[in-house]
């Protein structure tokens, strides 16, 4: 039975955010969440859901946890690669009403994260991915311990697409991605943000 999984998480705008800024001003940042709530701080929540609303097999687990008063998201599961599935993922809308996401004053997206293994990506979509297997990716690398991984936008690669070229005033989603291989993903995120 295919299972669609929505996860709902909220984000006070500004908190933590200096925790996460490494020196960097205020300003030179837009926190999109920090998982302290249910909604996001552009007031959309995030979805969850795997490749078996395309017949996979992949089983997913999504929940905000808590350690030492820091919440954080805990994305785990079973990434497998059987009848041409291959990923897990939880994606959040930028916009509440659909509409396109102007981040082009931005130079990219940051995470602070800690995993295990390899296989993370972050996915975005636009105006102009208008297939499920359309995106552009970018892997993010992880360790055991929490750190910042920075990923500009123009590292970003189109993925299944004609055009390479990513326009970020035209964002619609960001997700968070376990794939391309099979393994037991076990990723946590604690900031999601875009920096100047």
């Amino acid at each position: 039975m295919k299972k669609i999984l929505i996860l709902t998480i909220l984000v006070l705008a500004g908190f933590q955010a200096t925790v996460f800024a490494q020196g960097n001003d205020m300003n030179d940042q837009l926190l999109l969440d920090d998982f302290s709530g249910q909604r996001s701080s552009l007031g959309t929540s995030w979805e969850g859901f795997t490749d078996q609303v395309m017949g996979g097999a992949s089983e997913m687990n999504a929940r905000v946890e808590s350690e030492e008063g820091n919440n954080f998201l805990h994305l785990s599961g079973d990434v497998s690669l059987e009848n041409n599935g291959g990923f897990i993922q939880v994606r959040l809308r930028l916009d509440e009403k659909k509409r396109p996401f102007d981040a082009s004053e931005y130079t990219g997206v940051a995470l602070r994260v800690r995993g295990k293994d390899r296989g993370y990506y972050v996915h975005l979509r636009t105006t102009r991915t208008v297939f499920p297997w359309s995106y552009y990716a970018q892997e993010i690398t992880v360790s055991e311990e929490w750190t910042t991984v920075t990923l500009p936008f123009s590292d970003f690669e189109a993925e299944n697409m004609r055009s390479s070229s990513l326009n970020t005033s035209k964002l619609i989603s960001m997700a968070i991605v376990a794939a391309k291989k099979a393994f037991f993903a076990d990723l946590n995120v604690d900031a999601v943000y875009l920096y100047k």
